[in-house]
């Protein structure tokens, strides 16, 4: 049977597999599904450094190298990603600075094109993908996308992403878009360091 293809829904769900309290979780850190809850791909987790999105097939979509400060500095240094695909090629990054790093990402598709993935403010539960920055000053951007998070298991704190994207963006662009929604959530929530909200 031909699988789902990953990146021509308009609206996607990227989220914590939901799991027991009282066990060991050897799950995927995250699936990708469509709204309807059908799962597209899983994320596994290598070292906490190299994560592997692939499709329920097996088929590699994206490998995602985190490049980071170590040691106890490390909150204040920039955060790398780097996208490549099941043959190594590069086909893209996402990037976060300061000591709030969810506030803002900024990705680069294959093809080079810029994008910024904004925070309202700290607060929101909303980011905002746009080409230019929203905080610039100048005319209002047009929004490519949109994130939002939810809590859907207050116990145990997984979270849930749901992804709109315009019919503007390509299916190499919504590959960048989704992988830095991994990226955002690993920001957010790093692995073995916790799961406090950021």
């Amino acid at each position: 049977m031909t699988e789902p293809d990953l990146f021509a829904p308009e609206a996607v769900v990227v989220g914590q597999p939901k799991r027991s309290k009282w066990r060991t979780y050897r799950g995927p850190a995250l699936a990708v599904s469509t709204v309807e809850g059908t799962t597209l791909a899983e994320v596994t987790d290598i070292d906490h450094t190299h994560f592997v999105l692939a499709r329920t097939s097996g088929e590699v979509v994206v490998r995602i190298e985190k490049r980071s400060w170590i040691g106890p500095f490390r909150q204040f240094g920039p955060v790398r990603f780097h996208f490549t695909d099941g043959a190594d090629r590069e086909i893209g990054a996402a990037g976060a600075r300061g000591l709030i790093k969810s506030l803002q990402l900024s990705l680069r598709t294959e093809q080079g094109r810029q994008f910024l993935l904004t925070r309202l403010n700290p607060a929101s539960v909303e980011w905002r993908l746009t080409e230019t920055d929203p905080g610039s000053g100048g005319p209002p951007p047009e929004i490519l996308g949109r994130v939002t998070v939810s809590t859907v298991d207050s116990w145990l704190g997984l979270q849930q992403y749901d992804v709109e994207m315009t019919p503007r963006l390509d299916a190499s662009e919504r590959r960048t878009f989704v992988a830095s929604v991994v990226c955002l959530h690993l920001i957010r929530r790093p692995p073995g360091e916790g799961s406090g909200p950021a």
